[in-house]
């Protein structure tokens, strides 16, 4: 199930849009559920992060597409913007939020079709490689393959990335069982790591950067047989 932003001000422009994706389901067979917005502000406040394409108008009333469009990048990398527009002088614009296209209107829905085909493509493959995780004020996407290690503080689960550190509520169980068909290793209570990051291992710890993480010692033998296998895999 693809999870579609309409943005759009226009009543008439957004039921075209809708006609369009409901015979580009039914065309692709792609099931796909909509929610509409009338204006950017509307979307920006309380921000989920579950969905996959946006399709946005960028002349609304309150806060223009382009100006939404930032706000939601600055928690959602991953979402696929597409700008459905009257107005050609922003296309430059729309790179600096790594929006997917920029279609005009009136929308001809063949070049509406080859477009979402993009998007499609693209969620599927960061399907495989993102998860949604629960963070103050709304959810936020991260990217498995930059989570580095995963540890439990105060009940929260602290996610150190390749690029700075999250913190979202969850448990580590329900993170383990999202993660499972994933090379990650939960190696004590309080740690889950990804075997990708294993730098060495020094006795019963593992050293993932400058990062020292214990292996429970029950836990050591399983440990190594995860980490022969996933070189093994990967042929390192």
């Amino acid at each position: 199930m693809l999870r579609i932003a309409i943005i759009e001000d226009d009543r008439e422009y957004a039921q075209e849009i809708r006609e369009y994706l409901e015979r580009f389901s039914a065309e692709h067979d792609v099931a796909v559920e909509t929610v509409l917005f009338t204006d950017g502000d509307q979307i920006v406040e309380n921000y989920s992060g579950d969905y996959d394409i946006l399709l946005m108008d960028i002349e609304l009333p309150l806060l223009n597409g382009m100006e939404a469009s930032e706000e939601i990048r600055k928690v959602d990398p991953e979402v696929e913007i597409i700008f459905i527009t009257n107005s050609p002088q922003y296309a430059i614009q729309g790179y600096r939020v790594g929006a997917l296209d920029y279609i005009l209107k009136p929308v001809n829905y063949y070049a509406f079709a080859q477009t979402m085909t993009r998007a499609v493509e693209r969620t599927e493959l960061k399907r495989d490689r993102s998860i949604l995780v629960s963070v103050r004020g709304g959810k936020q996407k991260v990217e498995v393959l930059k989570i580095r290690f995963v540890e439990v503080r105060d009940h929260d689960l602290t996610f150190h990335l390749e690029d700075g550190d999250i913190t979202a509520k969850g448990t580590i169980r329900e993170l383990i069982d999202e993660l499972s068909d994933q090379d990650f290793f939960h190696c004590n209570k309080g740690y889950l790591i990804n075997l990708a990051y294993v730098d060495g291992i020094i006795g019963l710890d593992v050293r993932i950067g400058e990062d020292i993480i214990p292996v429970g010692r029950t836990r050591k033998k399983a440990f190594m047989e995860a980490l022969n296998g996933y070189m093994s895999r990967h042929n390192l």
